[in-house]
């Protein structure tokens, strides 16, 4: 697969990832942001985050999760919780 960049997941807000490993365990894309950061010769990729939303009440520890998305495909993706709210716990993913 080709490196993933912001613009694979820009148009795939409010879509749903299932974790394999997981029993394939929902996660709903909520927020695909650039990220602020100064780009050096050689960078394969703008640096942006992902912030995905799991409403299950157990809490997933960050770990390499392996994502399935019918348009992307699978992919390994680190997570690490970052917040909670009334809908469930969020977790971030970043790529510099």
């Amino acid at each position: 697969m080709d490196i993933l960049t912001l613009e694979h997941f820009a148009a795939r807000v409010n879509e749903t990832f299932y974790s394999v490993g997981d029993g394939n365990a929902p996660f709903v894309l909520v927020e695909v942001k650039p990220l602020a950061a100064p780009t050096m010769a050689g960078m394969l990729r703008a640096p942006f985050s992902l912030l995905f939303r799991n409403c299950s009440p157990i809490l997933f520890t960050q770990k390499i999760f392996q994502m399935k998305h019918e348009a992307i495909g699978e992919v390994g993706i680190f997570l690490v919780p970052v917040a909670r709210d009334q809908e469930g716990f969020l977790y971030q993913a970043v790529f510099n």
